[in-house]
């Protein structure tokens, strides 16, 4: 794939759009190599080539351009060939004006922001490897970058050798989890997000006072298991208005609920309600467990949602807040899809979007939004129009353990 076209004479046009091409490239099963293309006569003992390139020209200027080529010679050459030309064919067909509608905010919280700076301190002055529960972050990127420093994630302690450091995630652990931590005499670096750890204080005060908890959240989440774990044979968990149907609890006068951090707001104030219907006593948290990061992702993106042909969501599939992201966007009437990074995006998306709406979870990495706009760029001229609905001001200390070292 070209990155860039050189003629001779010419000062050469950057093909911007090269990695989506690539990607699609990849997913088909054809092995990419990146290079600036020179077009002109080939040098002698060359290895003859096809390729395929298109442009498209936009106020009299060739703005858009794609170039491949397969070596004749190669063992299945005819096949890549082909996929190739289609390739090509799909994206140029996608090619022309567009304009991005930014939600702001997006991309990380304060919460993720501590977590990962809790593991890149650890692995700065830690003597010996520091393992971390459980992903830090649902996000793929920052995992990876932290494993290249060195980071050792596991999914459980019994993984984890007596006495070393590991790091909690930011999702938080249960009671039992802490209690295994001390019995390997681990040394720990809890990097649970602040407003978890209210959620975990908010379950042990309510059934403290004998109530039972019904948990708003997702089975199997880490979170959820974090926050059941403290006090297991007092909490039930819906995640749904018809679970509340289903509910079993020994005094209908002393019920309350808690929720995860990173649900949807509509649904999870529909789940509320049918609460409160079949316990009419039901009592609650001071203020929505729901985070704010959380909370202020929805909100701009039902600012924009409406007015987008395409709504792109940066995060990974475990991370339940992007998750919750799309959904909201369909719910909206605005096809909506979760790409990981740039590379997910698939031609026959864009092709007709020409206002495209985007996005990022609050575990995804800022620079991902930045790659899928140079990357739209590529397919022609681009405006973009930030809808700010908020302005986040929070920041969380990174944990004190992590601050001594």
């Amino acid at each position: 794939m070209a990155t860039a076209i050189h003629r001779s004479g010419d000062a050469g046009v950057v093909c911007g759009a090269e990695p989506l091409l690539s990607a699609t490239l990849r997913r088909a099963g054809i092995p990419v190599h990146r290079a600036v293309l020179r077009v002109g006569d080939p040098p002698a003992g060359a290895v003859p080539v096809r390729g395929w390139s298109a442009t498209a020209s936009h106020g009299g200027e060739p703005s858009v351009v794609f170039a491949a080529a397969v070596r004749c010679t190669r063992s299945g050459g005819s096949r890549a060939g082909e996929v190739v030309r289609s390739v090509v064919t799909r994206w140029a067909a996608t090619t022309g004006p567009r304009e991005v509608l930014l939600a702001e905010p997006r991309s990380f919280c304060a919460g993720v922001e501590r977590a990962i700076e809790a593991v890149r301190r650890s692995l700065s002055t830690v003597d010996g490897p520091v393992f971390v529960r459980k992903q830090v972050v649902h996000n793929s990127h920052v995992v990876h970058e932290l494993e290249a420093l060195g980071a050792v994630f596991v999914e459980e302690l019994d993984d984890v050798p007596e006495g070393a450091t590991v790091v909690f995630s930011a999702h938080g652990v249960s009671p039992a989890v802490r209690a295994q931590a001390a019995e390997q005499h681990l040394d720990v670096i809890d990097a649970t997000c602040p407003l978890v750890s209210k959620v975990h204080a908010e379950a042990l005060r309510f059934t403290g006072r004998g109530d039972t908890v019904v948990f708003i959240g997702h089975a199997g989440h880490e979170e959820t298991e974090g926050t059941m774990g403290h006090a297991p044979e007092r909490m039930r968990l819906v995640g749904s208005v018809d679970d509340v149907a289903n509910l079993d609890v020994p005094d209908p006068e002393r019920v309350s609920y808690l929720s995860q951090t990173t649900l949807a707001v509509d649904e999870t104030r529909d789940i509320v309600a049918a609460l409160r219907h079949r316990f009419p006593a039901l009592r609650g948290p001071k203020s929505d467990d729901i985070c704010y990061a959380t909370t202020n992702r929805q909100h701009a993106l039902h600012a924009i949602a409406a007015e987008a042909d395409l709504v792109l969501v940066l995060g990974s599939p475990n991370s339940s807040n992007s998750v919750r992201l799309v959904e909201l966007s369909r719910r909206l009437g605005t096809p909506a899809h979760l790409i990981d990074d740039l590379g997910d995006i698939r031609p026959e998306w864009v092709a007709d979007a020409r206002r495209v709406g985007l996005t990022a979870g609050a575990s995804a990495p800022p620079q991902l939004v930045t790659d899928v706009l140079s990357a739209l760029r590529g397919l022609g001229p681009l405006q973009t129009t930030t809808h700010r609905v908020a302005t986040e001001t929070v920041t969380f200390a990174v944990p004190q353990k992590a601050q001594r070292r």
